[in-house]
């Protein structure tokens, strides 16, 4: 039996999925602007966000939500999560019951500090929901290159079924039912990523943006533990391999914004000139929330917040993590 998929979202990251989708069943891929699904539907490419890469020809798009929600038999949600809740919300009335629902948002919500997962189970209580994480970079998959990802999905069946809408030949699936630690591991990572990208700015050098992903992947298991993850899935794909790839890619939006905050551009500058979101810069103070309220020590992601929205040069930041204490390497990481 084949399964219907709706992506909610044409940025890179939601037209990629979709394109990988189309090769397992019917998809459609919700676009905000009309005029881009226009053109996805006639030249098969997504010019604003992949030029020059071929989009699967079965892959349809409308910006009419209620076209692409209402047959779905699985909803993905490929919006940023600024926009994630009112966008699900506005789906929502298309949905059929127990539809499950896959986000591919890196980001928690603002002010009430909630994973996406949590936000779909407030909107559309009863509907099994999972996240597609890993290092996923948008161009190189449409080029064929090879790459891995998890689907996390609690239960067993269901993330066995929904697994089979997004792999190919080239695209491996993995399944992990840890959705609070691959979830986080996707949000944290893009945090150090802005702190490995101003390493680079400053001109710090390979062992210095070695030891802040290091550093970065244990702030990342001290908080994804003490929230509930599976300490297991830190060292994996929604772990170290998402954290890797995002830290040292020059397709990285998070890695760049670290990057040019390191050369001494400020924040409002650098992002102004982006087309699309760099989910850190929104959600490193949320983490650094978190964190402070479970007693969880994230000196690097506590620095990133004061360059990004405290005026602290990259310099000064940097100055601050060389001058903590040293300590036990897995110091705050009880594990079982």
């Amino acid at each position: 039996m084949t399964i219907g998929v709706a992506v909610i979202g044409a940025g890179s990251w939601g037209t990629t999925v979709a394109h990988l989708a189309a090769h397992n069943g019917p998809t459609v891929l919700w676009a905000r602007h009309v005029d881009l699904a226009d053109t996805v539907n006639a030249t098969h490419t997504n010019p604003r966000y992949l030029a020059d890469f071929a989009l699967h020809p079965s892959l349809s798009a409308t910006s009419s939500l209620e076209e692409a929600v209402s047959r779905a038999d699985v909803l993905v949600m490929g919006v940023p999560s600024h926009g994630f809740r009112e966008t699900l919300v506005a789906a929502a009335p298309w949905l059929r019951p127990w539809v499950p629902v896959v986000s591919l948002a890196k980001g928690l919500e603002e002010g009430t500090r909630l994973r996406m997962s949590e936000v779909v189970h407030d909107v559309l209580p009863g509907h099994p929901v999972g996240v597609l994480t890993g290092p996923n970079l948008a161009k190189e998959i449409l080029a064929g290159h090879a790459a891995a990802a998890v689907l996390a999905l609690a239960d067993a069946f269901i993330a066995s079924e929904v697994q089979r809408c997004f792999g190919t030949d080239w695209f491996r699936v993995y399944v992990n039912h840890d959705v609070v630690g691959s979830e986080l591991g996707g949000v944290v990572k893009n945090v150090i990523a802005i702190a490995s990208g101003m390493a680079d700015g400053l001109g710090a050098g390979d062992n210095a943006r070695s030891a802040v992903i290091t550093r970065g992947l244990a702030e990342l298991s001290r908080l994804g533990v003490a929230l509930g993850g599976d300490p297991r899935t830190f060292a994996g794909l929604a772990g170290m391999g998402d954290l890797i790839v995002t830290c040292i890619s020059r397709q990285s939006r998070n890695r760049h914004v670290g990057e040019q905050l390191g050369r001494g551009r400020t924040i409002d500058a650098i992002t102004a000139e982006m087309d699309q979101v760099a989910e850190g810069v929104r959600s490193c103070r949320t983490v650094l929330e978190l964190a402070t309220e479970r007693g969880v020590e994230m000196p690097i992601v506590a620095e990133v917040v004061a360059v990004v929205h405290g005026g602290r040069s990259a310099a000064e930041a940097y100055g601050e993590l060389l001058r903590r204490d040293v300590r036990h390497e897995h110091h705050g990481l009880a594990l079982p």
